[in-house]
């Protein structure tokens, strides 16, 4: 017990920067709700993620989405030190999620694929949301806008859980499709092969090819934007570099695709058109996207390799300016 003139003992501070007492107490009570709240919610959408389960093993396109939250944590885990751990609900954001879930899902209900107004992976996507909206909601309550700002990518990378939707899908095809026309028209002209071109076909000696939907990459170069967004947030820190590495992937796409046609075209013309059905056209798309990582990785390295420089060039200035006393 203390006496009257006995000072009141400073409140001391954990490792983590949180207060000692009553505040430490309370941080954890919230991270325990956080916990209990995204466990509800497995347990509440586990007939939706079964469903997007099943809907990636029979759709290319959307193989991944599974792969999307295991990923989100990781990101969680490797920055958790660096978080806030001062919490305070911020129950206006936390309303706004809320009513963004409650209207998708009222959209999937309303227009549900039995009704015939809306395809099967439309409805996903709009319940999909609606889980990543509801989780967002979770996080301003308990959490708060602090901690979900510091947060921000690997929430905002949830996002690639949501199927893309048909009309989405129908118009990256074609804008990939019709670009990557272009890029064969370049490979097969640098190439010195005799052609002629109508639109998106290519008449080559002794076999026409045409450049279909099915030759847009969509698939490969949608998992390439996520790899490029997940590798410049990991490892640069400027913003600048951060936006050249996420945008290289739309030439690299094309290119990728055109040099495909490229060489399935050149297999025809100098082996035979049998090749059209060989095991590169038919199976060729991992090993083509591979290729595709070197020069994204690379143009990575290169642009880390810049920041660390730039990194070391400014300490040694700061050493130099700075006058040493003994």
């Amino acid at each position: 017990m203390q006496s009257a003139d006995t000072p009141a003992r400073p409140l001391t501070e954990t490792r983590s920067g949180t207060p000692a007492g009553g505040t430490f107490g309370q941080a954890r009570t919230r991270l325990r709700f956080s916990v209990v709240y995204l466990l509800l919610l497995a347990v509440v959408f586990s007939p939706l993620l079964w469903s997007l389960a099943i809907h990636g093993s029979k759709n290319n396109l959307h193989s991944h989405v599974l792969l999307i939250p295991f990923v989100s944590a990781y990101v969680l885990w490797i920055r958790w030190k660096d978080l806030p751990t001062a919490y305070r609900s911020s129950w206006f954001l936390a309303s706004m999620m809320g009513a963004l879930a409650a209207a998708a899902l009222s959209a999937a209900w309303i227009f549900a694929p039995a009704l015939f107004l809306l395809s099967h992976n439309d409805f996903l996507a709009l319940v999909t949301f609606s889980l990543v909206c509801c989780l967002a909601a979770g996080g301003f309550a308990f959490l708060g806008n602090r901690w979900m700002a510091a947060a921000a990518f690997p929430i905002l990378f949830l996002l690639f859980m949501v199927p893309l939707p048909d009309a989405a899908v129908d118009a990256l095809e074609t804008a990939s499709k019709l670009g990557s026309a272009e890029t064969t028209d370049l490979f097969f002209s640098l190439s010195g092969t005799p052609f002629l071109r109508s639109g998106t076909v290519f008449q080559l000696p002794g076999i026409a090819l045409e450049v279909a939907q099915e030759c847009s990459g969509i698939r490969s170069s949608w998992v390439l934007l996520i790899t490029s967004l997940l590798a410049s947030n990991l490892f640069l820190r400027t913003q600048w570099r951060r936006a050249v590495l996420v945008l290289f992937v739309i030439p690299l796409g094309l290119i990728r695709n055109g040099f495909r046609i490229m060489v399935i075209g050149l297999l025809c013309v100098h082996i035979g058109p049998e090749m059209i059905h060989s095991v590169i056209h038919r199976r060729g798309g991992p090993l083509f996207f591979a290729a595709s990582l070197i020069p994204l990785f690379a143009l990575a390295w290169w642009l880390r390799a810049g920041e660390q420089k730039k990194s070391h060039s400014a300490v040694r200035g700061s050493d130099v300016a700075t006058p040493r006393t003994d």
